[in-house]
């Protein structure tokens, strides 16, 4: 395995992350993954970033080994900004840090955002639209057929049915998700990452967080106040045309910044970053050099 897809860690205000590095000089830009992904998602991508002279690190999500299990067991939105904020501080990033996220990794990206906007020059999303888009399309049957999974991540036979067969239910995602792609080396990061029951209860924790009745805990709720406001920085946002998982008729910018935009990549579902990754990187450099 080359330097920068072996992982390693850096201690936080937030905890200890494992994560992926590439570059030494120039600004941050932090990549965050979704589910069901790892760091890996980004292995594509992060080299070619970082010799258009970026410092790219994309971060193991709280839970997803090797990132130990967070002490505070919180998997709420709030929590995964405050580790993106967290890890900006930990690798010295200035106000010109590029924000990139995916999938559950664009949620906290939405968030960080809006809660610490002097850490971010632009904001980069994709697979999740903005909050405002997600919520009408979450009222639709379509959408809401599509989204199944989320419901049953409530139940306790979940644990059981997407632990079993060497995660086959979530092999079974990417095919649904991501259609023609062949997942395989991307199941094989995963099964590293989520293979033991912890990690796996951690990544459906983040949507027992999202749809149960319990609040963020205290030190969580006044990142979760200003992240209900709307980030002012440019953000372009990126969802595959083939994508399984939330229909492309639901990708939008609206709500966001002035200056945001949508581009829907062709030859891609959910996993965008690694179906179609030149196209990807082309339309992230282009937004974020150029606007």
């Amino acid at each position: 395995m080359s330097e920068t897809l072996t992982p390693k860690f850096i201690e936080t205000e937030q905890g200890n992350f494992a994560y992926l590095q590439s570059g030494s000089e120039g600004p941050l830009a932090l990549c965050l993954h979704g589910f069901p992904d790892t760091a890996f998602g980004w292995r594509h991508v992060i080299e070619p970033l970082a010799a258009a002279g970026y410092r790219v690190v994309a971060p193991f999500m709280r839970g997803y080994a090797p990132t130990p299990i967070p002490q505070d067991g919180q998997y709420f939105v709030a929590a995964l900004a405050a580790d993106a904020i967290a890890l900006h501080k930990a690798f010295n990033g200035s106000s010109d840090a590029i924000l990139i996220g995916h999938d559950w990794g664009a949620l906290a990206a939405y968030s960080a955002a809006a809660a610490a906007p002097d850490c971010w020059h632009k904001v980069v999303t994709a697979a999740v639209p903005p909050p405002a888009a997600m919520a009408g399309a979450m009222l639709t049957y379509t959408q809401l057929k599509r989204s199944w999974y989320m419901f049953f991540f409530q139940v306790g036979l979940s644990d059981f049915v997407v632990g079993a067969d060497d995660l086959s239910f979530i092999d079974s995602l990417w095919k649904d998700w991501s259609p023609g792609y062949d997942a395989t080396e991307d199941m094989k990061y995963l099964r590293q990452s989520l293979g033991a029951p912890e990690n796996l209860a951690a990544a459906l924790g983040y949507y027992r967080a999202t749809w149960g009745t319990e609040p963020p805990a205290a030190q969580y709720q006044d990142l979760a106040a200003a992240a209900a406001q709307t980030s002012p920085h440019p953000t372009l946002y990126l969802h595959g045309k083939n994508d399984g998982c939330i229909g492309v008729e639901f990708a939008s910018a609206d709500g966001l910044a002035p200056g945001s935009r949508c581009e829907v990549i062709d030859g891609a579902g959910h996993f965008l970053q690694v179906e179609q990754p030149e196209k990807f990187l082309q339309a992230v450099l282009n937004f974020i050099n150029n606007g």
